[in-house]
């Protein structure tokens, strides 16, 4: 009986600590997200692009450095 009570008392503070985990880490990821948003709009967009278009359009170029410094 006593062990069933600690398992469950342990259970019961491992969701808590995860909870609180997931909730920082949602936290930070959505700062750093809003200041790499905020990066990209102000210094690597073109006129009239948006955000996920200079992502994008990013994305493609640094594939392309790569694939043409292996050759």
């Amino acid at each position: 009986m006593a062990k069933s009570k600690l398992v469950k008392a342990n259970e019961k503070i491992a969701d808590t600590v995860v909870g609180g985990y997931k909730k920082i880490e949602e936290g930070v990821v959505g700062a750093y997200k809003k200041i790499e948003d905020g990066f990209v709009d102000k210094f690597l967009t073109h006129e009239g692009e948006s955000v996920e278009d200079a992502k994008k359009r990013l994305a493609e170029e640094q594939a392309q450095r790569e694939t043409t410094a292996k050759h």
